[in-house]
């Protein structure tokens, strides 16, 4: 991409009262945004309204400084490629052009810099589709849920996440805490002993330039290196609540269909399982308990006709993919097989939903003492964990 062009390109996403839907009619009827940026008001005026076509001749006050930034962006040369795409080059994501509203253009950052990759000070940057890239992007999965989910919500998210990555597929996610980052680790740690390829896609709410949470920092470096970041939104944009929602369409639509792994009833989770089931997507989901809220929305989900899914087969099938066995259960993870008999008995009077001591011990008749010791060893080996109010949940 030449620098003219991607001026013509921010321009055009930069002025006012033009979005989405109008920008892609005055790039059907002029072409290219350099097109659009030469034609009279009068023309202009023939494809969106007079106001839309006064502001297009008058050039943004911020297009200069964000020029700036994303060229010297485009051109760093560090570990992980940067590169914007536009709407209908090579390097846009197919998927995402079947849907009513996608994105004008989209920053990506991940993959390997090409060795040609170069400093000079040339005025064009390459937006060339590798291999690696193209094939990350044919098979998607989504798995999104709750911010704050249960212990077991976060375990199923990685767990899923890691099966279904290491059958083949491209976990899409937010980037968000709880599931969805429990669902990026598990798709990057299906890489350990494979061949390198695009694990996982985070598609975030802000500027690549910055990272929210913070505390992803290092998460979203990881996906850099082994998976691909992806915005809508320019440089320099900070974590604005309603720019999350509209990310969810993205999400969405990159993935062949939307896993939902704890959500409450209302949720952004659940925004994207209506945007996946409006763009004619798959949407499954994990049951949960019927005592804990952030199972409610999933449950809502399947009484709407989600698929309930306890295992990521079941997901294969139902995509109809074929890509061998996952290469871990997803919905119980690596257990390790030694368990005594009488932790065994504790685990099944403790069950899967959240309980207290009292209501353990009238299950299991033992004493406070003794079933607090199990507890804690039990909680040590990853089988059991503890909840806020004093309450235990088993993992495993």
């Amino acid at each position: 991409m030449e620098r003219s062009e991607l001026e013509a390109w921010l321009r055009l996403s930069l002025t006012d009262g033009v979005g989405n839907g109008a920008a892609r009619k005055l790039l059907a009827a002029f072409g290219a945004p350099e097109a659009v940026f030469g034609q009279t008001e009068a023309a202009l005026g023939q494809v969106v309204s007079p106001a839309q076509a006064m502001a297009i001749n008058q050039t943004p006050a911020a297009l200069r400084a964000l020029l700036e930034i994303t060229w010297e962006w485009l051109r760093n040369t560090n570990a992980t490629r940067h590169q914007v795409a536009v709407l209908g080059a090579a390097n846009y994501p197919a998927s995402l052009l079947t849907m009513e509203d996608p994105p004008l253009m989209l920053y990506l950052m991940g993959g390997p810099q090409p060795h040609s990759a170069s400093t000079s000070e040339s005025d064009e940057v390459s937006c060339a589709v590798t291999d690696w890239q193209a094939s990350g992007l044919r098979d998607c999965i989504a798995i999104v849920g709750s911010r704050n989910p249960t212990p077991q919500g976060a375990a199923n998210a990685r767990n899923f996440g890691q099966a279904l990555a290491g059958a083949g597929l491209t976990i899409v996610s937010g980037l968000a805490h709880g599931v969805d980052g429990a669902a990026h680790e598990g798709a990057l740690a299906s890489l350990l002993g494979a061949s390198p390829r695009m694990a996982t896609i985070a598609v975030v709410g802000t500027g690549l330039d910055r990272v929210y949470p913070k505390e992803h920092r290092e998460l979203a470096h990881r996906i850099a290196s082994n998976g691909l970041l992806m915005s809508e939104y320019p440089l320099g944009t900070p974590p604005l609540a309603a720019n999350f929602p509209r990310r969810n369409r993205i999400i969405a639509g990159l993935a062949q269909g939307t896993l939902v792994v704890e959500a409450a009833l209302k949720s952004g989770s659940l925004i994207t399982a209506r945007l996946a089931a409006d763009q004619g997507k798959e949407v499954f989901a994990i049951p949960g308990s019927i005592h804990a809220t952030q199972s409610r929305g999933c449950h809502a989900l399947i009484k709407q006709g989600a698929k309930l899914v306890e295992s990521a087969q079941d997901v294969l099938e139902e995509l109809r993919l074929d890509f061998g066995q996952p290469q871990v259960d997803s919905a119980s993870g690596d257990q390790p097989a030694t368990i005594i008999e009488a932790d065994r008995a504790l685990l099944e009077a403790l069950g899967f939903d959240p309980v207290g001591l009292d209501a353990l011990q009238a299950r299991c008749g033992l004493g406070t003492a003794a079933i607090q010791a199990q507890l804690m060893t039990l909680e040590l080996d990853g089988h059991v964990a503890r909840l806020p109010g004093g309450l235990f949940q088993r993992i495993m």
